[in-house]
């Protein structure tokens, strides 16, 4: 009896169509209406009225075509970017803006990286800090305004919180300052494990094997230009970095040795790191993947040649 449904194709195709669909809506929607499904990290917030009028002008100039929001659970892509992405962190980004080419690096983890001054300066001129950068400058943003009744709205659409003191202090603020703010907030719900602990960076006793070499010094002159002088000074006294002139290193008074100034150039200084005792704040980019040892070692002559040791 129950194979004569075979011989009517007609109606085999109709009872097939609903078992299909039957499966498909338990295993599928249903799930989907769960809360399981919609996960929200502990420390995520919705978006202020700065952050999302700065997520949107992120979206209207297409930065997600260029930069990745996302840090695939790889090793190599963690030791790179940070703590792989949680579907957690995304439960506000409506739409969500993860990107799939990186002509540009991930940002899934630039929040907090850098103040708010190395923003603006890289939207600005983003080769004075990467030469080989082909990345548009972006300088203009700062010539128009944010629309406070624009934002509101958008708040009212995605049922954000806000109150209408968070609508007036929007008044002055301009599209780089929104995106700036937008920047700043991205990937913070997420702990920083690697320095949650406040861990402390082992650093081998080693020498400058270039000290007092010459070639180094002009060396290390051209790669302190290239690379440090906009957030350290000209002369090394300070500007959006602290100065490398005076007495205090890594927020403490004291000097560090070689070995701790090729690390800390080598690995950068996220908030939470111990150097020696000392708590680092952050905001010091790593360069080990775009300088050679040579040229740490050159470029640590040229500071101590500042510094005249």
């Amino acid at each position: 009896m129950a194979g004569e449904i075979y011989k009517k194709p007609v109606l085999f195709a109709i009872v097939s169509a609903v078992v299909i669909l039957v499966g498909t809506f338990a295993t599928m929607f249903i799930p989907m209406m769960t809360s399981g499904m919609h996960p929200k990290l502990e420390n995520l917030k919705p978006y202020t009225p700065l952050q999302l009028a700065g997520k949107d002008i992120y979206q209207r100039e297409g930065c997600n075509n260029c930069h990745t929001q996302t840090v695939r659970p790889l090793r190599t892509e963690v030791m790179r970017y940070g703590e792989y992405s949680k579907a957690g962190e995304f439960a506000y980004d409506y739409p969500f803006l993860w990107g799939s080419k990186r002509t540009g690096p991930d940002l899934a983890r630039i929040g907090k990286k850098y103040p708010d001054a190395w923003h603006v300066r890289h939207m600005e001129d983003p080769r004075k800090f990467y030469p080989r950068s082909n990345m548009p400058s972006y300088g203009w943003l700062k010539e128009s305004a944010v629309d406070p009744d624009e934002i509101r709205n958008h708040m009212d659409a995605l049922g954000f919180p806000y109150s209408e003191d968070d609508i007036t202090a929007l008044k002055g603020k301009t599209d780089l300052d929104a995106i700036v703010a937008y920047l700043q907030v991205i990937g913070t719900a997420v702990t920083k494990q690697a320095v949650a602990g406040g861990e402390s960076v082992i650093v081998e006793a080693v020498q400058n094997p270039l000290a007092g070499d010459p070639n180094a010094l002009v060396a290390g002159k051209d790669i302190y230009e290239e690379n440090c002088l906009d957030c350290h000074g000209e002369d090394g006294s300070g500007d959006i970095g602290p100065s490398l002139i005076d007495t205090v290193m890594v927020k403490a008074e004291g000097d560090l040795s070689d070995a701790h100034y090729y690390v800390i150039i080598e690995k950068g200084l996220d908030e939470g790191m111990i150097i020696e005792g000392r708590a680092a704040e952050g905001g010091m980019p790593a360069f080990g993947e775009d300088l050679n040892k040579d040229e740490i070692w050159s470029v640590i002559v040229y500071i101590r040649s500042m510094q005249k040791k």
